[in-house]
């Protein structure tokens, strides 16, 4: 067989396969010269906070210690010790005084927050999965891949400020017969908060007709709006289920976000056992389980007085990064929709920037010349399969802007784009 005839076997072989946003958006920089320490270039797009020391926050983690059984491979469902600390610490965190207690058995530990997705929705049967638009670009990759799966996408009305009530999502699960649903929890890229009495609403309503709902709970301790008291700056439905092993709830968190660790990739899924023993059964074919000796670092970090510390330093040094980036991008003639209630990142709106940089690739291309990093907002507009039909998505003239980095290289990066939107006027 030719050579030519070898790479089109190839191609055929495998098809292509899309990147996410963030990623898509990172290699188009790479493309341009960027690196992760490449002081030059301002990261605006990437999803992940700064990573260093902050006020008031616990020590970081700066040395790790191997010992020699850890060579060997690690449970699919991760080490029995930090199963039962991430138990221990939902319990003493949101579920004091009740009698239903998450054990070791409800915990199922992963490498990274597409891995725990990845497991989840592998272990779905033939369902109708709802999904939220805008909702976290990595969604409509994940959905393609099971086809069993078949994803219903419900649309938030910027009329109603993207506002969804229990009785909303009581009439789309019993309407389009939704067995799951399936969001980003502060929502990934607005925003948007459920917690309190709406978040026990959506508890029960998911209880009551026996629909899974799967909470992305990756920011939910980057909370800027006023939360109920008895919640303070941290926000999880683990508050509101009643048994722990009927309720069908199943939670994703990890260090990625909320302790500032994106790169040790320790992320967890808290479910019933059931979901738990099926997570596990698609971790030993999907990925077969995490790295050993990084499983047994943050075993300490998860104590309540530690999280109550880290998100008091989080708020400190993040609410005023979010204060600068909403003043100085309306300042700039973009708008917000809707004020973020959570996460690290603003959805902004272009339309009323000039018509060359209108639009959320445009504004892209033309911030990389800045070496300025975003994302576009068309990245948000999940579809999984493309079953949609093809049409301008409604979010082509948004992109998102990440107050992740240190506050340095935001100001920067906003000054560099206030540079690009003065030249285009």
């Amino acid at each position: 067989m030719s050579s030519e005839n070898t790479r089109l076997g190839t191609r055929q072989a495998f098809r292509s396969v899309p990147r996410t946003g963030v990623i898509y958006a990172t290699s188009e920089a790479a493309a341009l010269g960027y690196t992760s320490d490449h002081r030059d270039w301002c990261n605006l797009g990437q999803g992940q906070p700064e990573s260093g020391p902050l006020p008031g926050a616990p020590p970081r983690l700066t040395e790790l210690s191997i010992d020699p059984a850890d060579h060997e491979y690690a449970p699919v469902s991760g080490l029995y010790e930090l199963r039962e600390v991430v138990a221990s610490f939902y319990n003493r965190l949101y579920r004091r005084g009740m009698p239903s207690q998450y054990t070791a058995e409800n915990i199922s530990i992963s490498s990274g927050g597409r891995a725990a997705l990845t497991r989840a929705v592998a272990s779905l049967g033939r369902v109708n999965l709802g999904h939220f638009l805008p909702d976290y670009t990595a969604y409509e990759e994940l959905l393609d891949i099971f086809r069993l799966v078949s994803p219903i996408p419900i649309l938030l009305s910027r009329e109603q400020n993207y506002d969804f009530s229990p009785d909303d999502l009581k009439r789309e699960i019993l309407g389009r017969g939704l067995s799951t649903i399936l969001l980003s929890n502060p929502c990934n890229p607005m925003g948007k908060l459920i917690s309190g009495d709406e978040l026990e609403e959506w508890v029960a309503v998911c209880r009551q007709l026996d629909s899974t709902l799967m909470l992305d709970e990756f920011y939910s301790h980057y909370i800027w709006k006023s939360a109920p008291e008895e919640e303070g700056s941290l926000v999880s439905a683990a508050r509101y289920v009643e048994d722990v092993d009927r309720d069908p709830v199943v939670i994703f968190d990890g260090l990625t976000k909320n302790w500032r660790y994106p790169g040790w990739r320790i992320t967890w899924t808290v479910a019933p056992r059931q979901v738990i023993e099926a997570v596990e059964s698609a971790g030993s074919f999907l990925d077969g389980g995490g790295s050993k000796p990084i499983q047994r670092a943050p075993n300490t970090h998860q104590a309540p007085e530690l999280v109550t510390a880290e998100t008091e330093a989080i708020r400190r040094a993040f609410e005023p990064k979010r204060d600068l980036m909403l003043r100085r991008v309306r300042e700039m003639g973009m708008t917000i929709d809707r004020e973020p209630d959570g996460t690290f990142y603003a959805f902004v709106s272009l339309a009323g920037l000039p018509e060359s940089i209108s639009d959320g690739m445009t504004f892209f291309r033309a911030a990389l010349r800045q070496q300025v990093i975003c994302v576009p907002g068309v990245f948000f507009d999940v579809n999984p399969g493309r079953r949609r039909a093809s049409r301008l998505s409604r979010f082509h003239q948004r992109v998102r802007l990440s107050f992740g980095p240190g506050i340095d290289e935001v100001s920067r990066g906003l000054d560099r784009l206030q540079t690009m939107i003065d030249s285009a006027s």
